[in-house]
């Protein structure tokens, strides 16, 4: 039996970051079923790296 868990990235987030890496459209047309692995991944990497750049004190840009 598998527990869903709440996501911590928002909907837009996602869409956002979809939108940034060029998967956009198969995110519309197919859900997150649709996307591969990989980029499942690379959304994960950029949201990290977003989160990190934001965090208070932090002053590096990039």
């Amino acid at each position: 039996m598998s527990r869903r868990r709440k996501s911590m990235m928002s909907y837009q987030l996602k869409e956002q970051i979809a939108q940034e890496l060029g998967f956009a459209g198969t995110l519309h047309q197919e859900g997150f079923g649709g996307v591969s692995s990989r980029d499942c991944g690379n959304m994960v990497k950029m949201a990290i790296e977003l989160a990190e750049r934001n965090l208070p004190g932090n002053k590096t840009t990039t």
